[in-house]
């Protein structure tokens, strides 16, 4: 059994979720419109700048989730999911999932956006096995921090490793898809990385490596 291994955003769906649920808090008028527009508009080009500083965007990402009840979320997120995620799922996408799925390889997401926003959307995809950022829970509410090492850049490699230790598997054979370059450290690692729909850094990464340059657009 091989291990296929999907970034989501801008890999699966056509956008980036974390972003996104900013901009839906912010139209549902559910945080302060201006500076938060503003703040998470500026932690996305810092993340595709490769410059983000991922404690300081987690801190302000999940503050929010501290500050209402679980239930409520859970009723805001669906809408988000509905309104924002569905129509971003690309059938390409999903057809390659399907491709693995068919070959018996065992599926995987891993993602630097939190596990709040990301475990629905890697549901649509019929894909059970997510890495994501986790953000802290206790009795039942959001805390605003967060527990273990964020699963971005390197710490995605980090968190797969653990993965890997706790299920005794490897990467032998493995496949990575992904569209940003801050995810090299992770493409580098797996036996069959993909870059699909690349960012520029990753472009040229993956030209100058030999690796396969796809689109799912």
């Amino acid at each position: 059994m091989s291990l296929a291994i999907f970034d989501l955003d801008n890999t699966l769906i056509s956008d980036d979720s974390d972003h996104l649920w900013g901009q839906f808090l912010v139209e549902q008028k559910l945080v302060d419109s201006d500076d938060y527009a503003r703040a998470n508009t500026q932690f996305y080009n810092d993340y595709c700048e490769g410059k983000l500083d991922i404690h300081e965007y987690l801190l302000f990402a999940l503050t929010f989730l501290a500050e209402h009840p679980l239930e409520k979320l859970h009723q805001w997120r669906e809408q988000f999911i509905d309104e924002k995620i569905r129509p971003l799922v690309l059938p390409a996408a999903q057809t390659l999932v399907n491709q693995h799925r068919e070959k018996g390889d065992q599926l995987m997401v891993i993602t630097a956006t939190n596990r709040f926003v990301t475990e629905p959307i890697v549901n649509l995809f019929g894909i059970n096995t997510l890495l994501a950022t986790e953000p802290e829970l206790l009795d039942g509410q959001y805390t605003g921090q967060y527990v273990g090492e964020p699963c971005y850049q390197h710490g995605k490699v980090a968190r797969l490793n653990d993965w890997l230790a706790k299920n005794n598997a490897d990467l032998t054979d493995s496949y990575f898809y992904s569209d940003s370059h801050n995810d090299i450290p992770l493409l580098e690692k797996v036996t069959r990385p993909t870059a699909v729909d690349p960012d520029e850094q990753l472009r040229q990464f993956a030209s100058a490596s030999g690796w396969p340059i796809i689109t799912l657009r």
